[in-house]
């Protein structure tokens, strides 16, 4: 099954690439969750209007990358969260959280989607997220999850 995939899939591609995938993983995941479209004649305007959209959250070459890495690397970022007894937090820290986090404290606008968290969040401390700039550039970034 051909398939213009909507939103980066880890393994497959990224956004407004066409693949090639069995039936059974197109038709009961990547379809009913929005990661990709059924392949088309007419899906050309469809992977231009993706592929415009990337380019125009992407940040734009390697050399910004590697400066905004520079600056999210040379700060800590604080996120102020509700927390009980013992620093246990009610919930965990979102990547959107720490995405409003980035942009207060560097002033750096940074796709939430690019954002990987490997473990939940769930206490007060530091924490160190890494963050996705460019296809071979990515910072980590240090967190310190404040009670607020």
């Amino acid at each position: 099954m051909k398939l213009i995939l909507t939103q980066e899939v880890t393994g497959l591609g990224a956004a407004g690439d066409v693949v090639e995938v069995k039936d059974g993983y197109g038709r009961n995941y990547l379809v009913p969750r929005g990661l990709g479209i059924r392949w088309t004649r007419g899906g050309e305007k469809t992977i231009e209007s993706i592929k415009a959209a990337r380019a125009s959250r992407a940040v734009r070459d390697h050399d910004q990358a590697a400066d905004l890495k520079a600056k999210l690397e040379g700060a800590p970022v604080n996120v102020s969260v509700r927390a009980g007894e013992g620093g246990r937090l009610f919930g965990a820290v979102t990547v959107s959280e720490i995405a409003g986090a980035i942009a207060a404290t560097s002033g750096a606008q940074v796709d939430k989607r690019t954002i990987v968290v490997d473990h939940p969040i769930k206490s007060l401390g530091a924490h160190e997220v890494s963050v996705k700039l460019h296809d071979d550039v990515s910072a980590t970034v240090a967190l310190n999850v404040v009670a607020g």
